[in-house]
């Protein structure tokens, strides 16, 4: 007759006092619900992933460095007029609406590497460091676009730039602020020091 064999049977934790363990994969699961609850509880600017702002800066790069380089109005072809070839019209014509626009495209282009970089070296998207550049950035292309019109008032664009960069800070913050808000509501004056970053 043949010797019975001994067999292994996992108890899975029962009766010998030590936790019942998970599979990795339960366990990776679960970690993946549980951040998936956590952003949908996040209605803003916390809820973007790095990459997504990380094309964003690197769009708004492209397109700054793009206006710096082909500037409105075109160049001068030729040496005549008291201007040399390659000479910007736009310049000559309209120095002070060449200099807003330069000004925002430089904005523009500085802010999105800024933001670039801090999200290379892993600065976290809730920072002040990403927020910032980001709406200078973005509002910088509205004015680049406004000061290229060649029938606009300056200080108008000036003043739509500043509008649309204030819109654009107030949305960022108070998405930040929203949820907090909602879990403990607080007086007027702690809202507006969260919203304000203070």
């Amino acid at each position: 007759m043949s010797k019975p064999q001994a067999v292994d049977i996992e108890m899975n934790g029962l009766g010998n006092g030590t936790p019942a363990t998970e599979p990795p994969h339960e366990q990776q699961q679960q970690q993946q619900q549980q951040k998936q609850q956590e952003q949908r509880h996040f209605a803003g600017w916390e809820r973007n992933d790095s990459n997504v702002l990380l094309v964003v800066a690197t769009l708004i790069t492209a397109l700054t460095y793009q206006m710096g380089t082909n500037l409105p109005g075109g160049y001068y072809q030729d040496d005549s007029g008291g201007h040399q070839a390659g000479d910007s019209i736009l310049r000559d014509k309209h120095r002070l609406r060449y200099w807003l626009f330069m000004a925002a495209s430089w904005a523009g282009f500085g802010n999105s590497m800024l933001m670039t970089l801090a999200l290379l070296t892993g600065v976290r998207v809730e920072s002040r460091l990403i927020r910032w550049p980001f709406a200078v950035a973005y509002s910088s292309l509205v004015l680049a676009f406004i000061a290229s019109q060649p029938k606009t008032h300056l200080l108008l664009d000036i003043l739509l730039w500043v509008l649309v960069l204030f819109i654009l800070w107030a949305a960022i913050s108070f998405k930040r602020c929203e949820v907090s808000d909602r879990a403990s509501p607080g007086s007027l004056k702690d809202f507006v020091r969260r919203l304000f970053g203070r």
